[in-house]
């Protein structure tokens, strides 16, 4: 028998972990002769942002992100910041 690759298993991985999503949990201990000097903890979360967003996981950015956007559309691809700096045509006259 020979071993087949399957290209729709890695399709349906990636489908699960953006539908379902991961999360990634690592304690870590750095010591010195058996001393502990320090202690990390990690997580990391790989979603989709859907699957985030319903977690309660990137709310406030994806918030920023979404008004940032509908900001581009209505003023050209000019951002927030520049339009803030920019000396309006009245203040001139």
């Amino acid at each position: 028998m020979k071993p087949t690759k399957n290209e729709d298993a890695l399709v349906d991985v990636i489908d699960v972990l953006l539908r379902d999503g991961v999360v990634l949990r690592a304690d870590v201990i750095v010591s010195v002769a058996e001393i502990p000097l320090v202690g990390v903890k990690l997580t990391a979360v790989v979603a989709g942002m859907e699957t985030m967003t319903d977690y309660g996981l990137f709310e406030e950015w994806d918030t920023t992100r979404r008004a940032r956007a509908v900001e581009r559309r209505q003023y050209g691809h000019r951002d927030r910041e520049s339009l803030e700096r920019e000396p309006s045509a009245e203040a001139d006259e």
